[in-house]
């Protein structure tokens, strides 16, 4: 029965030859299976991947058309996290959103540098209309300090904030909290999911800072690969909740 390693994403096993065909999007009722040769995916956990999402399935379809000889799952970002939305984020949905709206007490664009003025206002002028697009759009404006001592932020905005990631499924929970765990703002995430921000630009917002230390002191080799590292799987987060977008209209 292949469905048990259909859905692995164990990166330190051996190489899975590709044993299928066909690749597809498959219509049933109540949704689309991924089917590999007509039998249908299935998580880590055992569930069949079962999307209700046609633009989620064509896109989970087409990371699995993308194999070549070998299966390589850590190009599958989001097998990935369509895996965790079914194993886990049904079972968890309190608890990621919970742990996502927690991240609006704490958000980059909130803790903007006491110096030099240069970095200052390239903070303001990528960060301010992003905050000012989160109070309009959902009623959470979130307070700016400078330096790094922690600021208390209104009650009601914070509940304004948890209110919109309450109304995400378990696939936009999951893909968010990718995105903002790497990034650290949810309203940088909340912009990529509303298609308000593209990747590239979303990715330039929160690293004003580090750019601005490689702009005047350089970037090593190691903290290049870092960082292409985590664009890689930011990219891939952003990218299914783009999909997400697309095909909720």
């Amino acid at each position: 029965m292949f469905p048990a390693i259909a859905g692995a994403a164990d990166m330190a096993a051996p190489k899975l030859k590709r044993f299928y065909e066909i690749a597809a999007a498959t219509k049933v009722d109540g949704g689309y299976h991924i089917t590999l040769d007509a039998r249908p995916v299935r998580t880590p956990g055992g569930e069949t991947v079962l999307l209700q999402n046609r633009a989620l399935a064509d896109a989970l379809a087409a990371e699995w058309d993308a194999q070549k000889a070998h299966i390589e799952f850590s190009t599958m970002g989001i097998n990935q996290l369509v895996n965790s939305a079914i194993d886990r984020g049904v079972i968890d949905r309190a608890g990621l959103v919970d742990e996502l709206a927690a991240y609006g007490a704490t958000d980059l664009l909130c803790y903007r540098a006491e110096a030099p003025v240069a970095l200052v206002a390239r903070q303001g002028a990528a960060w301010d209309p992003l905050l000012d697009w989160a109070g309009a759009r959902y009623g959470a404006r979130l307070r700016v300090t400078s330096g790094i001592v922690a600021i208390e932020q209104d009650a009601s905005a914070l509940a304004a904030l948890q209110a919109r990631i309450a109304a995400a499924d378990p696939f936009q929970l999951v893909a968010l909290r990718a995105a903002v765990g790497i990034c650290g703002s949810l309203i940088v995430g909340l912009a990529v999911a509303e298609g308000r921000l593209d990747i590239e630009r979303a990715w330039q917002v929160v690293n004003i800072d580090e750019d601005w230390q490689k702009e005047k002191w350089g970037e090593d080799a190691q903290a290049a690969a870092n960082r292409a590292g985590a664009f890689a799987a930011f990219a891939q987060a952003a990218h299914m909740l783009q999909v997400l977008e697309s095909g909720s209209h």
